[in-house]
């Protein structure tokens, strides 16, 4: 059977959990093409595959910019669901005219407490949905009306035509509506028969700027409370409203009607029909909690309309469900054992929400077949995470399905390609996939093979197997001859990580080159200091080390070593490095007399510490030919190896600690050569008296930081602690003996739907210490 648990050409881009009640989930999956629509789908029992249940449902931008379905589930009457649906020439039955006909409803529960949100139901209620929404080509938020269903959404009638927030009151019994507006107000609205006329009633004596609703703080009460502000300068203003004085006395039986559930006529929904008791109209009575809301149901003969189509198969035209193009129907038998019997699907699948009985049950639920004889046929070999990269020293999952040959005599073999295998004899005794760990990193050539009498199939997996690369190197000269190649190495830690692709960029160069070899040749065609930047990458991890290479048409260098104790102070860390560099050439400039512009000192990475020093020519051309200008250089390289040669060059790295520099392959000149050289010995060496005297105060001022083997006693300043002001927020506690109950006077029987606003919202309220009597 084919392994993807959605229809085969499904390639979900989002995917969001609706609901698993009843055994069954119900997801609702973006595909490739779908921008601002989902497509709602449902599973089986064992939650394995799913069939299509409802297209293009409309999606919308939530909190935090998280994405929000347009589907609400109705309270009071389970398995009924609301959703706004891309559908052309097509609405809800209200008055309107064409072609602008459609109905929408913003489809989100409040999350504020004290506002009663877009839609709202109770189950108390059954059938009364409360919605904000709009009549017209397509979902806005402006020109909102309120919209009132008693039908379980079948038929809906317009209220308001401006934004009010409404309220069950009564254990849904009434109705309690409160204007949405920026200015103050003094009145709300009742209604007795679910929405079709209200009364109009003063709750203050001053007009109050609403800020939040809370309705009733227990299930028995009829108490509301308002909270707001007189002036945008006042206090916080509480008030609590009683509603007994408008009710005449406690619900009896003779006060309530039945009312039968129904889609558009049809009472049989999901297989059954069901009664609720809900009050009659203009009825002022008191409910008790759970008062006569208990529903009656009767079960009715199944028909084709409660039956899905099956994984697979789709709903044609006629109703009928037929094979898709891609599905297999023999595949169906996948997990038959040869000589025994399986449920053939008919193509048709029950919902288990569904309870009809009898009727067409027998047509279309699945068929009792004997097993077939098949050779294995259709294997497939992948892992968990459908991906072809997996870590070392982690566990991998692969998952072997199989199509046709399935049955007890039916072996299977897993090879992972790093000499380990494992057979089965029954691919449903590995239904949970095989689980393999892999020790060393590489790319590993993994099978599986399924075989009985009748014959044997095959399939081939490659694996990147990779460990978590932590640092790349790149290691090139500091300095370089201008057309002339050179060669660029990387090193990475851990140097085995498995198949790694590098990318090399030259300067600003916005293009990559890219190889499979951390090693490649260059060549710089341009004097100056130029920029060299590589990446390496492994599964979804990289990792970048950068560089600059001075380029220059010619140039003199010397490899320079430390004394031995060097190395155990030796970190390994590029910064330590690049002191030392600083520290060397400055002691080289003072010692010799040479243009610091002309040095460039390079401290090498690894031990035992070694050192290269460039000597460049001047930044101003010299005049002459190229052989004086080598001249020069040769001649700068005498006095410097000279200096070297006499332990001229050292520094101090702690107090008590001389490190001294020397050249690797020691020269016998002498330190001057008095025919090439403006320097004179006596010179060299008074200026060398006179530096290693300076040399400490130097070191102390270079080795500021703080760096592992290299210690400073200069005095520091400590960083200043940032100050940090706490934001105080402060609630007054309101007098209890302040907030009184009051009872309301009816105003006015008219509806005053003028005027439109929306009520803000506030998180800290301050309470003043007395609420204003209502009138």
């Amino acid at each position: 059977m084919d392994t993807h648990p959605l229809p085969h050409l499904t390639l979900e881009k989002d995917l969001q959990i609706i609901s698993t009640d009843d055994n069954q989930v119900v997801t609702a999956i973006q595909d490739w093409h779908q921008n601002d629509s989902y497509n709602l789908y449902m599973s089986e029992s064992r939650g394995l595959f799913f069939t299509l249940m409802l297209e293009n449902v409309v999606s919308s931008g939530g909190p935090e910019g998280n994405i929000m379905i347009d589907l609400y589930e109705v309270a009071g009457i389970k398995g009924v669901f609301l959703s706004n649906k891309v559908e052309e020439n097509q609405g809800n039955k209200v008055y309107c005219e064409q072609p602008y006909c459609s109905l929408h409803l913003h489809l989100h529960v409040s999350e504020n407490p004290y506002t009663s949100g877009n839609i709202v139901s109770k189950d108390s209620a059954p059938g009364i949905i409360i919605a904000s929404g709009v009549v017209g080509p397509e979902l806005t938020s402006n020109n909102v009306s309120i919209f009132i269903t008693s039908d379980a959404g079948n038929s809906w009638r317009e209220v308001f035509q401006e934004e009010y927030s409404l309220f069950f009151l009564n254990q849904g019994g009434s109705l309690v509506a409160i204007r949405h507006t920026p200015l103050p107000i003094r009145h709300i609205w009742l209604s007795f028969d679910e929405g079709r006329s209200w009364d109009k009633y003063s709750f203050t004596s001053s007009p109050l700027y609403v800020d939040g609703v809370l309705g009733e703080p227990g299930e028995d009460t009829l108490i509301m409370t308002i909270f707001g502000h007189f002036s945008h300068r006042s206090e916080w203003q509480l008030v609590k409203i009683d509603f007994q004085s408008v009710f005449q006395h406690r619900c009896t039986s003779e006060d309530y009607m039945t009312w039968q559930l129904h889609n558009e006529g049809e009472v049989c929904i999901m297989g059954m029909k069901r009664i609720f008791q809900k009050l009659k109209a203009n009825v002022r009575c008191v409910k008790t909690r759970n008062q006569y809301i208990s529903q009656m149901s009767d079960s009715c003969p199944c028909t084709q309309a409660d039956f899905e189509c099956d994984y697979g198969f789709e709903r044609q035209i006629d109703g009928r469900c037929t094979p898709a193009f891609w599905f297999v129907p023999s595949a169906t038998s996948r997990d038959c054992i040869r000589g025994e019997s399986f449920l053939n699907t008919t193509g048709y699948r029950r919902g288990l929400s569904n309870n009809c009985t009898e009727g067409t049950l027998l047509k279309y639920s699945p068929r009792r077949q004997k097993c077939p004889s098949h050779a294995p046929r259709g294997l497939q070999l992948f892992t968990s995470e459908g991906t072809l990269v997996a870590a070392l020293e982690r566990n991998v999952t692969f998952l072997v399905f199989l199509e046709e040959g399935l049955g007890s005599m039916t072996s299977i073999t897993v090879d992972f390609g790093d000499g380990t295998a494992i057979s089965y004899v029954n691919i449903s005794s590995i239904d949970g996939g095989v689980k393999h760990i892999y020790s060393r990193v590489g790319i590993y050539h993994i099978s599986a093979t399924a075989s009985n009498s009748l014959g044997f199939d095959r399939v081939l997996l490659f694996l990147h197997v990779t460990c978590q690369l932590e640092q790349i190197q790149l290691l090139a000269p500091s300095v370089v001859v201008k057309n002339k190649a050179i060669n660029l190495t990387t090193v990475l830690r851990p140097s085995n990580v498995g198949t790694v692709s590098y990318y090399w960029w030259f300067n600003n160069k916005t293009e990559p080159v890219v190889t499979l070899d951390g090693t490649m040749s260059f060549t710089f065609s341009k004097e100056g200091s130029h920029t060299v930047t590589v990446q390496a990458s492994v599964g979804n991890t990289v990792r970048q080390d950068q560089m600059t290479v001075a380029v220059y048409d010619y140039f003199r260098s010397h490899i320079l070593g430390f004394s031995s104790y060097l190395d155990e102070l030796n970190p390994g860390v590029s910064e330590w490095r690049e002191d030392i560099s600083r520290v060397v050439k400055n002691s080289m400039v003072q010692v010799t007399g040479i243009n610091e512009e002309q040095l460039l000192v390079t401290v090498l990475p690894g031990l035992p510490t070694t050192a290269e020093i460039f000597i460049l020519p001047e930044k101003r051309p010299r005049v002459g030919g190229m052989a004086e200008k080598w001249a020069h250089l040769d001649q700068l390289s005498q006095v410097l190896l000279s200096a070297l040669n006499q332990d001229l060059i050292q520094f101090t790295l702690k107090p008590g600690v001389q490190v001294n520099v020397y050249a690797t392959q020691l020269s016998p000149a002498p330190l001057v050569d008095s025919s090439d050289s403006g320097h004179s010995s006596t010179a060299v060496i008074m200026l060398v008296s006179v530096v290693l005297m300076g040399l400490a105060a130097f070191l102390i001022y270079k080795f500021k930081r703080k760096i592992p083997g290299i210690n400073t006693y200069t005095a520091e300043q400590p960083d200043k602690e940032q100050e940090v002001i706490p934001t105080v927020t402060s609630i007054a506690i309101p007098n209890p003996e302040g907030d009184q109950l009051t009872s309301l006077d009816r105003v006015d029987v008219q509806l005053d739907s003028k005027g439109r606003g929306y009520l803000p919202s506030h998180t800290d309220i301050k309470l003043s210490d007395e609420a204003p009597h209502v009138f």
